[in-house]
């Protein structure tokens, strides 16, 4: 395995431009009009990184297990190795304050591996910037296993939860937390959402509420406060859903983060709730959702 050298879930700019050849970077910009941001990459990009395709690398192809279902995992070590990223931590970042780079961090760190997210993303970045296609001087890793801890073999199931859980376990008492933005959980017109709405019984908390105006995540303490006010707190007691398994990433980071213990990630989020018409879905208010169907 890799040895840790990383300070934790978050790096600031100063902390990469001194360590910038001990890490290996991870540039995985995306969004939904643009899907990834290969044009931007080649405009400019951190020193040394390498483009990391949010659709054909962290994700399976779309379908009923949602927009962004996680690939097998000795699909996903194999796609990392191939980039030449594996052998060192990794650092990722995007143009979104981590909104997609959350994505590959907990994936990473599901399996063991070293990550972190450069905390305000490349706007954050003062250095120089490098120019090109996604071209990379490293070759592939020879053994993708030795990608994370190599006794970890498939998706760890207590960082992860499955669509046939997920009511179940908010009956039992566990909180899920809707990383969507507020409109969309309530269910207002979007061009996103096919379907309206959110899980019922599901809480709202947009990933925009951890970040603050200048673009970076929030103090430790000012996301603990927040969080642990929906009740997040024990290891596995809580789901991070969003649309689609990405920005529910940014909340399972924002509480490691604050220090609390780690969620599950719904991975196939609402897309895949919504492709199943047999599943209840909601409308409205956290506290006064009204059933759809």
């Amino acid at each position: 395995m890799v040895p840790m050298l990383l300070p934790g879930p978050l790096v600031d700019a100063e902390w990469l431009a001194g360590n910038v050849n001990a890490v290996d970077i991870a540039d995985v910009r995306w969004s939904i009009p643009s899907g990834p941001k290969i044009e931007a990459f080649a405009d400019g990009h951190l020193p040394e990184s390498v483009f990391v395709d949010l659709d054909a690398v962290l994700s399976d192809p779309p379908g009923p297990r949602g927009r962004h279902p996680l690939p097998p995992l000795d699909v996903f070590r194999r796609n990392i190795a191939d980039l030449g990223l594996g052998r060192r931590p990794v650092v990722c970042y995007d143009d979104t304050s981590g909104a997609t780079a959350a994505r590959m961090w907990w994936m990473l760190d599901a399996i063991g591996h070293p990550v972190a997210v450069l905390d305000g993303g490349i706007g954050a970045w003062t250095g120089p910037l490098e120019r090109g296609d996604l071209a990379h001087s490293e070759p592939a890793v020879s053994d993708p296993t030795a990608i994370g801890d190599p006794t970890i073999v498939d998706w760890p199931p207590g960082r992860m939860i499955e669509v046939g859980e997920v009511l179940a376990r908010i009956r039992d008492g566990s909180v899920l937390l809707d990383a969507r933005s507020a409109e969309r959980f309530r269910g207002e017109p979007n061009p996103v959402d096919p379907v309206l709405g959110h899980i019922p019984g599901g809480r709202s908390r947009p990933w925009t509420d951890n970040i603050s105006d200048d673009g970076v995540f929030r103090h430790a303490d000012h996301l603990r406060r927040e969080l642990t006010e929906f009740a997040v707190g024990d290891a596995g007691e809580w789901v991070a859903s969003c649309g689609s398994g990405v920005t529910a990433c940014h909340n399972l980071l924002a509480a490691r983060i604050a220090g609390l213990g780690d969620g599950r990630l719904y991975a196939g989020s609402w897309s895949e709730w919504i492709s199943n018409t047999s599943r209840p879905v909601e409308t409205g208010p956290a506290e006064s959702g009204q059933t759809a169907r």
